[in-house]
């Protein structure tokens, strides 16, 4: 019988275990914007993982306290760049309120129009990037025909893309060109008609449920604890919607129309699947609007205000339901006619802290899912 000989070859990575950091970023992972992750690997795992923010930060809250109660609205507009119109909102309601100021109705109703088409504008991003992410092409350029649709109209009315600073203290900048309504009326419905394909081309390809579902889930306590807002937050069955539960603008006459969509599941198919949702109740919202901004006669559309415009000591409070989540000013006044403070509570910046708890025992290979998923914007984040 031949002699056997046995021969240890190397036994790598059985010897020791060995963490190794990761840094994802300072950029993310479809260059939305400049974000650095920190993460700890053993093996594929993740065991641990810190957003490291900070890097876009262009300190517009001390910025805030040098420019006047119109200059201010610039600035506040930009943090998220997706949500320009809804940003806009908060600032000049927070000086209202100081103010004690009554917005005409004419102006109220046309806020609550321009609010709900900036929510579709934002949510159409998220719906076509975030399969993108995932390997996925063509639900991006289908997006970005919906967004075109809804832009031209934002723009006729405005005059920018993005940065609509149409907004003012008392109201908005001014009233309506003729036959916009029509026209708005037209792309809601030419937009509405075509959100079909999000549902059969996303949520009906097995890849994307196959990638998605049970994958990133984060608990009610989680969103709770980290103050998580939005769709995120509604996706892991927190049923919160200031729209609803504390109204502005016109949501109030808006109950019957208005949706708050939740899922119990918390995962990225569960937050995907909100956004989907309350992108086409935004529409439905939206006609509401149009309908009753046909109803109302010629009026005005803003207050007339003084050359130099000061409010009054003291201090308030005020928040909207953005896009991405809740939004809120809180504005501290010494008389003069600059914010004495004026902070900024920004969705993205509580959502993303999520991480820390959202990514750790999850495989590197799932990481782009649950961060697309998180619907964030970096500008949103740093401010």
């Amino acid at each position: 019988m031949p002699s056997m000989t046995e021969t240890t070859i190397g036994i790598g990575g059985q010897a020791e275990g060995t963490d190794m950091v990761l840094n994802i970023g300072p950029q993310h992972p479809s260059t939305h914007g400049v974000l650095r992750l920190r993460i700890v690997l053993d093996g594929e795992r993740i065991t641990t993982a810190e957003p490291v923010v900070g890097y876009m930060h262009r300190g517009a809250e001390k910025l805030f306290e040098a420019r006047d109660y119109r200059q201010i609205i610039m600035l506040a507009n930009r943090h998220d760049w997706l949500s320009a119109f809804s940003n806009e909102l908060g600032v000049v309601m927070a000086v209202e309120r100081m103010l004690g100021m009554e917005v005409p109705e004419r102006a109220v109703w046309t806020r609550t129009l321009l609010a709900e088409l900036n929510r579709v504008l934002n949510h159409l991003m998220f719906l076509g990037s975030y399969p993108l992410e995932l390997g996925g092409i063509t639900a991006v350029f289908y997006a970005f025909r919906e967004r075109e649709e809804l832009q031209n109209v934002m723009e006729e009315i405005s005059g920018g893309r993005m940065h609509y600073m149409f907004n003012r203290v008392g109201g908005l900048k001014e009233d309506l060109p003729n036959g916009w309504l029509g026209r708005a009326r037209h792309a809601v419905a030419q937009v509405r008609s075509r959100m079909g394909r999000f549902d059969d081309l996303v949520l009906g390809n097995e890849i994307f449920r196959g990638r998605t579902r049970g994958v990133g889930t984060l608990s009610a306590e989680a969103v709770h604890g980290f103050g998580v807002s939005g769709p995120i937050a509604r996706a892991s069955g927190v049923d919160f919607d200031l729209r609803r539960d504390e109204p502005y603008l016109a949501y109030g006459e808006l109950q019957d129309t208005l949706e708050v969509v939740t899922r119990t599941e918390g995962d990225c198919l569960a937050r995907f699947e909100v956004l989907l949702a309350q992108t086409h109740n935004a529409l439905d919202l939206a006609d509401a609007c149009l309908d009753r901004l046909g109803e109302l006669p010629q009026g005005p559309i803003n207050q007339r205000l003084p050359k130099v415009l000061k409010a009054p000591e003291g201090h308030t409070y005020a928040w909207t339901e953005n896009p991405l989540g809740l939004n809120g000013y809180y504005l501290v006044s010494k008389g003069e006619k600059t914010p004495y403070r004026l902070k900024l509570r920004s969705a993205s910046y509580n959502n993303i802290q999520a991480l820390t708890v959202l990514l750790p025992g999850t495989l590197i290979a799932d990481m782009v899912a649950i961060l697309g998923s998180m619907f964030f914007v970096v500008g949103d984040v740093d401010k």
